[in-house]
């Protein structure tokens, strides 16, 4: 097993004459060597610049330096060098959907150099996503979601500007391409989600077999938490000092945007993660998968015979409650959003309290 080492390789000597050294596997010429014992002044320059980069980007290359030098990176090159640092810093959720945007773009424009990608072209990539279909509901890719894919793309050049592989122009150029705006495109609009009534939430209940399902659902309804969030526990992210305990995410959706976010477990909600705190604290609570959750309350939805919900719907409806029996400030606490405007997105007006409000002005 090779001994690992912090120490930089040195430059050695070609039998062609030119000085080289080994980065990541792969070797890089820095030009001619100079004399027989010391490389020339520009091989030493060439060297000292190229492992700054190396160690400015962790230890490795995230795109071939021919192609960068050159100019002709491509499309796919920029998405499979952006890729590691995309899962790196991102929530599994936000990584999952950045590599569902890069699927239309490579498909048209893969083998495009970067230079030439332009509005046209990001265009051209908006109009497949609309054709596109999510591989479990079936349904076209959404209005919303076309244009977070959008952004999503723009970032990826954002990136590729900052890291000296996309002309500035190019980037310049993608950011005049507006959002879909509503009612004013064949993209699919998203039905407005609303809190479930109570008979549609017990009716799935009574149907799913494992308590553990039934503990997921409740502790949604109480924490008003993101389903991922919830699955992601462990042992370890809990404070069980006080009356309330919290959980500090590390990974969340906004954990890149250098936001923090933290779940509150009061007392009904500490009796449920009891049932499921192990030994070992690294180990999930829920150690079950997204789509497998989504997959049971979708399957009893259509037995019980009601309209097909998501668990993301038990947030909406944990918040609107919130909402209603305390200030707007306080869901917005627990949905962990920055701005409450975000909030409102979610916990929609109590339509009770317009309609008491008006039989008391008449």
């Amino acid at each position: 097993m090779p001994r690992l080492t912090n120490r930089l390789p040195k430059i050695c000597r070609h039998a062609n004459g030119q000085a080289f050294i080994k980065l990541g596997g792969r070797a890089f010429y820095l030009g001619k060597w100079g004399d027989r014992k010391e490389p020339s002044q520009q091989a030493q320059q060439e060297y000292e610049q190229l492992t700054a980069e190396w160690l400015a980007n962790g230890r490795s290359f995230t795109a071939p330096i021919a192609a960068v030098v050159a100019g002709e990176m491509t499309v796919n090159q920029l998405c499979v060098a952006y890729l590691p640092r995309a899962k790196r810093e991102y929530s599994r959720g936000e990584y999952d959907c950045l590599r569902s945007a890069i699927r239309p773009l490579r498909e048209l424009y893969g083998h495009t150099p970067v230079r030439e990608f332009g509005p046209l072209a990001l265009k051209a990539v908006r109009e497949k996503m609309i054709e596109r279909k999510h591989p479990w509901t079936k349904k076209n890719w959404s209005r919303e979601y076309v244009n977070e894919a959008v952004s999503r793309i723009r970032r990826i050049f954002r990136w590729g500007v900052e890291n000296e592989l996309v002309p500035v122009a190019v980037l310049q150029a993608l950011k005049a391409v507006p959002g879909l705006a509503v009612g004013k495109t064949k993209a699919r609009e998203t039905e407005p989600r609303y809190a479930l009534p109570v008979e549609r939430i017990d009716a799935v209940k009574r149907l799913v077999r494992k308590q553990r399902t039934r503990d997921l659902i409740d502790l949604m309804l109480l924490t008003a938490a993101r389903p991922g969030e919830i699955l992601s526990l462990t042992g370890a992210m809990l404070d069980c000092q006080g009356e309330v305990w919290v959980a500090r995410l590390k990974e969340h959706k906004t954990a890149h945007r250098g936001k923090s976010r933290s779940l509150y477990f009061g007392p009904q909600a500490q009796l449920i993660l009891r049932r499921y705190l192990k030994t070992d604290p690294t180990r999930r609570l829920f150690p079950i998968q997204l789509p497998s959750f989504r997959g049971t309350i979708a399957k009893a939805c259509k037995r019980a015979g009601i309209p097909r919900w998501t668990p993301h719907w038990l947030r909406h409806t944990a918040l609107t409650r919130l909402r209603s029996e305390f200030e707007a400030d306080a869901a917005q606490v627990l949905a962990g959003h920055s701005d409450l405007r975000t909030t409102e997105r979610y916990a929609r007006p109590d339509e009770r309290k317009g309609k008491a409000i008006a039989l008391k002005v008449g």
